[in-house]
């Protein structure tokens, strides 16, 4: 998790409990990283460590590190996951001081709170062994378009609107144009890169809200403590409108995901 400790904290235990729907991002990618059991992983971004400890399955004779912007959320990682070979680093994502030590470099969910995401391209190449291979996945253009719509209709109502005014939002998000220059001019060579449509399950109206609570407090933190719940609940109801409903029961709120899969190509380490 990436926004800067000057503009709010990560509550790290509510995040483990309402992230679900990037787990399951998550989980539908690591097999993406082809991994044979004996390699060094990178993990940028890793929150709880509930990823990391699933890429630590896979390479039982290598070893995994997971870093995050996040004190607080390293520090319940490490905490929760206790295994000789993996260990965790609070560290900025554009500020990775690796050189060629990882076989695989992983992110899920992290990058689009990422101002300089071309910085972060750059320490991966370094980072990375030659043939060492990339899987990220974030935020991209368009997503959260219905989140973004209720606030933006929360903003022009009297109760909400003081709270809202000159609210900005810190998210970054790409798309494949910006991306391939970065990883071309790094010695990436890219082998995909898209924009997907991706879904994300909450199993009920509680569960979006827990999300909303857990991922979108630069907004939330705005409003006094005593109607923070009050407005939360509003923002929930008004998503949950738009989204659409799967046949057991879940809500399938719209987003998109820019996925990147690149490996380093020789010469360049």
């Amino acid at each position: 998790m990436y926004p800067s400790k000057s503009s709010f904290r990560w509550d790290a235990s509510d995040y483990a409990k309402h992230s679900q729907g990037q787990y399951g991002w998550a989980m539908a990618n690591i097999g993406k990283l082809a991994l044979q059991g004996t390699e060094s992983v990178l993990d940028i971004g890793c929150g709880d460590g509930k990823v990391t400890l699933e890429i630590a399955r896979l390479v039982p004779r290598g070893r995994v590190l997971g870093i995050d912007h996040s004190e607080e959320m390293i520090a319940l990682a490490t905490r929760l996951i206790q295994l000789p070979h993996v260990t965790f680093r609070a560290l900025d994502a554009q500020a990775l001081d690796f050189d060629g030590e990882f076989d695989a470099v992983f992110s899920n969910s992290t990058l689009h709170w990422v101002p300089d995401q071309a910085a972060v391209i750059r320490g991966i190449a370094r980072a990375l062994k030659p043939e060492g291979r990339i899987v990220l996945s974030m935020g991209g253009r368009g997503t959260a378009a219905i989140v973004f719509k209720a606030l933006d209709a929360m903003a022009q109502e009297q109760r909400w609107s003081e709270f809202l005014a000159g609210v900005l939002s810190p998210h970054h998000f790409l798309g494949p144009e910006e991306y391939r220059p970065w990883l071309a001019a790094a010695g990436l060579q890219a082998d995909r890169v898209e924009l997907v449509a991706k879904p994300m399950r909450h199993a009920d109206v509680a569960a979006l809200e827990g999300w909303l609570r857990t991922t979108w407090m630069m907004y939330s933190g705005r409003v006094p403590e005593n109607q923070r719940a009050e407005f939360l609940r509003d923002l929930a109801e008004r998503v949950r409108k738009d989204c659409a409903v799967a046949d057991d029961g879940v809500l399938l709120m719209p987003m998109v995901n820019l996925e990147v899969e690149a490996h380093k190509t020789r010469g360049r380490d």
